[in-house]
Order: C-alpha cells, then structure tokens, then sequence
C-alpha cells in the first residue's frame, strides 16, 4: 500500500485489480474478499479492473490485498 494511505477503512472503498477478465474472476474475487469479517458488499467491474469494496466495521487492505492474492489475482497499490 502507498505510504499515505490510511491502513484501514469504513465505507466504500474502490481497489484496482490485475487479471480478471472473466465471470469466474468476477466470483472468485468476490467470494474471497466476502470472507473478510466486516465486509458488507463487493462489486466487480471486469471492464475497468476496479473492485468497490463496502465495509460496516474498519477493514484493513492488507486483508483484502491478501483475499484478492488468495483468488488468484493481484491488488494494485
């Protein structure tokens, strides 16, 4: 993550994701980063490579960097 970003977040926060190109992507991305506690909603855009991600409670990137590793793809910082 960059230095000046804060390491956790409340909200709607948008990442930037490296190699989804499909319906799969799109479902694995999602099904990983919901595993994270707090996480209320994840919205793929495969067009873009953006994933918008709503918290309820602070979630901490680097959870969800390593969900997005975990389902095969990389978090750009």
């Amino acid at each position: 993550m960059l230095d000046n970003t804060p390491r956790t977040f409340i909200g709607a926060t948008t990442f930037q994701v490296t190699g989804m190109t499909c319906d799969h992507c799109q479902r694995a991305v999602t099904e990983e980063i919901s595993r994270i506690p707090g996480i209320r909603a994840v919205a793929v855009d495969l067009a873009t490579g953006s994933v918008t991600v709503t918290a309820a409670q602070p979630v901490d990137r680097a959870d969800v960097a390593h969900a997005v590793g975990e389902a095969g793809y990389t978090l750009i910082p």
